[in-house]
């Protein structure tokens, strides 16, 4: 919903009903992922995907038909690989599509979530999308790192929804969950869709070189809001590092220091130190692998620097725990020279840790491609 959300809130205010198809689950290549969406506006318009544009013009019609007779509808779209291209889905995949009309009346929590969007807060929405009454269809619940809001059908339902989905929440996770008719913790009866809309990822890169120009723009461009950081002033300009979302002139471990303390890192957070100067990447290190666990920690350096860097980490008091959660030597063996070749190997160690890539070659192995639970 976030990438329809612009054009849905106008109309929402105004008073009048859109149709909106969310993806809700894929199997094998489906050409988007959950939470991609496609609304249909009160005047016809369409806006977002759902599908890449394989089979656009079918959910466009039943969502024009939702959000004028009111009633959601889940449907499947997808066929074997030899005969796609006769439904249009290409790629072979199937994908679960949820269609639902979207008012005030429908969804009276919105504005507020829309807000929460906007503001970076994190948020997100459960909705029912399959139950045996079928007046449960459709119906929402706002949730909150502390509070959920809205109603599902019941008050059991709405905690056991609300508690579980603060989980997906916590770890920015999207998904279905499945519970009995009244939110038991049974494996049938009723689903929920949940979408996690939580702030940008960081990526926190320190030392002002090329090889940090490098991962800033591969950062940003796997959705990272990349911020820069450096003590020293003539190398930590904006004018060097276009891609970040800003760069800072600090100590780095200050800086480090000051982010924790104000909730401003968490288990998402990626750091990359690039500095491989003892005086920079020891007391930032120490600070890193003291805090709370962030998704990734390395830093860059020869096995000459990485033996050192332990052996100094060790003399600040870090234990074996702490120093197992670095990254050192930081990234995988590609063979990189150039600080692009070299920002890729680090963007993909980032990629493996996040989703438990072994970092061989598909080639050489027999198992799924997708790691996660979705695909």
């Amino acid at each position: 919903m976030r990438d329809v959300l612009a054009a849905i809130m106008p109309g929402w205010r105004q008073g009048s009903t859109a149709g909106l198809a969310t993806v809700v689950n894929t199997f094998r290549s489906a050409p988007r992922l959950p939470g991609a969406s496609m609304l249909v506006t009160a005047g016809g318009e369409a806006v977002g995907s759902v599908s890449g544009g394989c089979v656009e013009g079918a959910v466009y019609e039943l969502a024009t038909q939702v959000k004028a007779d009111g009633a959601p509808v889940l449907v499947r779209y997808g066929i074997s690989d030899d005969d796609a291209f006769a439904v249009g889905l290409t790629c072979g995949g199937i994908i679960d599509i949820f269609v639902e009309p979207i008012s005030r009346q429908r969804f009276a929590e919105l504005d507020a979530v829309s807000q929460d969007i906007a503001d970076e807060k994190r948020v997100g929405v459960a909705t029912v999308i399959e139950h045996p009454d079928n007046s449960w269809l459709g119906r929402h619940l706002a949730v909150r790192p502390d509070r959920f809001e809205g109603n599902l059908g019941s008050e059991r339902a709405n905690f056991a929804v609300g508690d579980d989905s603060q989980g997906y929440l916590a770890a920015g996770r999207t998904g279905i969950l499945s519970y009995g008719p009244n939110g038991e913790r049974l494996d049938s009866g009723m689903r929920v869709f949940f979408t996690s809309y939580a702030p940008a990822p960081r990526m926190l890169v320190f030392g002002a070189i090329d090889f940090a120009s490098a991962l800033a723009r591969l950062g940003s461009f796997l959705g990272y809001r990349v911020t820069v950081c450096d003590a020293r002033a003539v190398f930590a300009t904006p004018a060097r590092f276009p891609e970040a979302a800003e760069v800072v002139n600090e100590w780095p471990h200050r800086y480090l220091a000051a982010q924790q303390e104000h909730g401003l890192v968490d288990e998402r957070t990626v750091i990359c130190v690039l500095t491989h100067d003892p005086k920079f990447d020891i007391p930032l290190l120490t600070v890193a692998l003291r805090g709370s666990p962030m998704a990734f920690v390395g830093a860059m350096g020869s096995r000459r620097t990485h033996e050192d860097r332990i052996r100094r980490l060790r003399e600040e008091g870090l234990d074996a725990a702490a120093l197992s959660r670095l990254h050192s030597p930081v990234g995988l063996d590609l063979g990189a020279r150039t600080p692009e070749e070299t920002a890729v190997s680090i963007a993909a160690e980032i990629i493996a840790k996040q989703w438990n890539g072994s970092g061989e070659p598909l080639r050489q192995l027999d198992e799924r491609i997708h790691h996660d639970e979705t695909l």
